[in-house]
């Protein structure tokens, strides 16, 4: 697999790449099981909106393989702490079970280190058990947990 910058004509495919594999494990979609649509707005159209800002804000880093983007992650750096963030990481579900994620993850902190950073920080879902697999793998520590809390007020 080969990393590189994304480019913005790509980030409709990699909007669709992120949601796809986002999509079994997703907090914002059981909302919507659990409460229905926020304000009419499915978790699909929440999705979207994220992903505009993440689009304007952060690193978006694409894995190819044979010339075909099949993994992305994005993230953003801190200078002073000389610290990383992966926000998401997602994989081509036509690509999915073939390695993909670990090496995109290994890119991504590549990346990271080429930019000076000597740390990095991501967050995973309790019950993401194959993404705290793959990392447990990699040697990531956990650090701390939290809950996600919701209500109508």
């Amino acid at each position: 697999m080969t990393f590189r910058l994304a480019r913005p004509e790509e980030y409709a495919r990699l909007r669709e790449m992120i949601i796809s594999s986002f999509e079994p494990i997703t907090w914002y979609k059981t909302l919507d099981e659990k409460y229905g649509p926020l304000n009419g707005c499915n978790w699909r159209e929440r999705w979207e909106q994220r992903l505009d800002h993440i689009f304007d804000s952060q690193i978006i880093l694409a894995g190819e393989v044979d010339g075909e983007v099949v993994a992305v992650a994005t993230g953003t750096v801190d200078e002073h702490a000389r610290l990383g963030f992966i926000d998401l990481l997602g994989v081509d579900v036509r690509f999915q079970g073939k390695g993909y994620g670990r090496l995109m993850l290994r890119g991504m902190l590549d990346y990271f280190r080429s930019r000076g950073m000597e740390y990095a920080n991501l967050e995973c879902l309790t019950d993401n058990r194959k993404g705290n697999a793959l990392y447990a793998s990699e040697g990531w520590e956990v650090v701390a947990s939290s809950h996600r809390w919701f209500r109508r007020i």
